[in-house]
């Protein structure tokens, strides 16, 4: 262990685990997720042998054994963001994400270590399979009053703001590696009338994050996608499903937009982004947590956003290892789902206008 920290499955141990948990763990057993879980890094369960009270598994989350992965979170400090949110930013937030027992990280060599609370009583969401238009609103309905609880971002000026060299240089390059594969993994997803105007989508980067990155901003989890997302097994009292959020990997301040444009076009399938009117609903939600923000003002910001999105949908699915055929599902799914609500929102007529 090159670390005072295991970074690695393989190098944990059960006196350390005892260490930094603060109570006996006299075995364990790695278990690790099924195909495609974890895109960025490397998440496992960890089955606990321990005295009565104390927790009987966790999750333990590591680098990505991926190099080309690791890499690109190293270019965007995800690692670091992640343990910097559990660290100093989780506690002041009043949204449901796993409770943090132990975090590190070195900066040098990025390797790092969270110990989290198992979220297995809860139902974990598959983009690939979508979700519901009930869920979808438990979703939207949580993210309006994070937003609103963050409105601003004042009180977290340790978070980057998503407008910044690193992210626009790598979105821009990204993309450019990655659309030639996406158009050979994913073409038929991909409507033949806007792929030439697409290809030009870098050229628009910088004014797009311009744009969503003018005030108002708020705290912005920026990975809003259903594999990032737990329900509750069972309906509250208002029937919605009560929502956690994992994988603070990207936190920084952003438009609010952001993050609903990232669930609603690349996460829900066309039949259900079409069955009401999304933005509207998060915009009223919005306005009952408090805030003073016109409508018109959301639904640009939004188109704004989703459209930039696409730098997301084309880096992940272009560039990424996704390595398995629960991967390729999700890089298909994620294409599918973007240029179908790209097209509802006339979304290209904007890219059209910035790249001349």
């Amino acid at each position: 262990m090159k670390n005072s920290f295991p970074s690695h499955p393989d190098e944990l141990s059960s006196a350390w685990l005892s260490e930094v948990l603060g109570y006996s763990v006299h075995d364990y057993e790695v278990t690790y997720f099924s195909e495609g879980a974890g895109v960025m890094a490397w998440v496992t369960r960890l089955l606990l042998q321990t005295d009565p009270g104390h927790p009987d598994s966790i999750i333990a989350k590591f680098p990505s054994p991926a190099q080309t992965n690791r890499d690109v979170a190293a270019v965007y400090n995800m690692y670091g963001r992640e343990v910097q949110y559990y660290q100093e930013v989780n506690q002041h937030v009043e949204l449901r994400a796993p409770d943090c027992y132990y975090s590190a990280l070195d900066p040098a060599s990025q390797d790092f270590v969270l110990l989290l609370e198992d979220l297995g009583n809860m139902q974990i969401g598959d983009q690939v399979a979508g979700c519901s238009l009930p869920d979808a609103k438990s979703v939207i309905r949580t993210l309006a009053n994070f937003h609103a609880a963050t409105w601003t971002a004042s009180d977290f000026p340790q978070l980057s703001s998503h407008n910044n060299e690193a992210q626009r240089e790598g979105m821009k390059g990204g993309y450019a590696v990655g659309w030639p594969v996406v158009l050979e993994q994913f073409g038929e997803q991909v409507p033949v009338a806007v792929r030439a105007l697409a290809a030009r989508m870098p050229e628009a980067v910088a004014q797009l994050l311009e744009q969503m990155c003018q005030s108002p901003v708020c705290l912005t989890h920026a990975d809003v996608r259903l594999d990032n997302i737990f329900f509750a097994s069972t309906p509250g009292a208002g029937g919605g499903r009560d929502v956690a959020l994992v994988d603070w990997q990207s936190v920084c301040t952003s438009a609010p937009e952001h993050d609903v444009a990232y669930f609603i076009t690349q996460s829900l399938t066309p039949q259900v982004r079409e069955q009401e009117d999304l933005v509207a609903y998060y915009h009223q939600q919005l306005v009952a947590a408090g805030v003073d923000y016109p409508l018109d003002q959301c639904r640009e910001r939004f188109r704004v956003s989703a459209l930039y999105l696409l730098c997301y949908a084309v880096v992940i699915s272009g560039t990424l290892d996704l390595g398995n055929e629960r991967g390729q599902a999700l890089g298909r799914t994620i294409i599918g789902n973007t240029f179908s609500a790209l097209e509802s929102l006339g979304a290209f007529s904007l890219l059209e206008e910035l790249v001349g």
